[in-house]
């Protein structure tokens, strides 16, 4: 999208983001998962425009997050996609706790490199032998969401022990995405956002079938802010949970809660 239309789109949500505006604009650090960027980058824009605070954000993968936090890196705003990262920093008091609230939801979903048929993905499946010599995209197992709920979601099917000598393991989701679009992995396995977020591959990736929900932990995305946050992370937070933000993440793929 050209850099007029987005801040074109900026200036039409801001209206629908207001609140009120502090007496000096600041600016807060929001570490967030990968998975959130399209969207989250769209709702700060419409936030910055009405209230002339700024939101610099940080995306990666939620566990290395998590783990920044725990270091003292200095976040005033986080978004897990997991709630046992957010759980972490909550045990450890870095986190506000009475801000906290799961905010979005989300598919797991598989991606083929280029023009693929559907497949029913189910017990049983015959991954392994369609990934053949190839690699099966994947955020990392043990700090990225999307390659637990993965694993998890393989093991319940009984496929993981065939699948498993053909994962690549990357940094975060978008990683994995990417993987697939370049046709260096054949298959991965994504969020249905980031399948959103994808379209921009064109023809380069096609999703072919979604993981049974019943196969992995629901997919739950809770934000807080931390113990150390300014103020305008909770009136940034706040905007997460209108029904103007509540339209851009629906239409990136994410599942709002009622």
């Amino acid at each position: 999208m050209p850099p007029h239309s987005r801040f074109s789109r900026a200036l039409a949500f801001s209206a629908a983001f207001a609140l009120p505006a502090t007496a000096q604009a600041g600016e807060i650090t929001v570490f967030a998962a990968a998975s959130l960027k399209t969207a989250l980058d769209e709702i700060a824009a419409g936030w910055s425009a009405e209230t002339g605070n700024s939101a610099v954000i940080s995306y990666g993968s939620s566990g290395t997050l998590a783990k920044q936090i725990q270091s003292g890196a200095p976040a005033d705003l986080f978004l897990s996609a997991a709630t046992n990262w957010m759980d972490v920093l909550e045990e450890d008091a870095l986190i506000d706790p009475a801000s906290r609230a799961d905010i979005l939801g989300n598919r797991l979903v598989l991606v083929a490199h280029g023009a693929a048929a559907p497949v029913e993905i189910g017990a049983g499946f015959d991954l392994a032998e369609r990934l053949g010599e190839g690699r099966l995209a994947m955020g990392l197992l043990d700090s990225v969401p999307a390659g637990q709920y993965g694993k998890e979601a393989l093991t319940s099917l009984g496929i993981w022990e065939a699948v498993e000598p053909k994962v690549a393991q990357v940094e975060n989701v978008r990683a994995a995405l990417a993987l697939v679009a370049s046709g260096e992995a054949p298959y991965g396995i994504v969020y249905a956002s980031d399948a959103v977020a994808g379209d921009a591959a064109g023809d380069d990736v096609t999703v072919v079938g979604a993981f049974p929900e019943d196969s992995h932990k629901p997919i739950v995305y809770p934000a807080a802010v931390t113990a150390t946050a300014k103020p305008e992370a909770k009136a940034f937070l706040e905007v997460l949970g209108t029904e103007a933000a509540d339209a851009v993440f629906a239409a990136q793929g994410f599942t709002v809660p009622k």
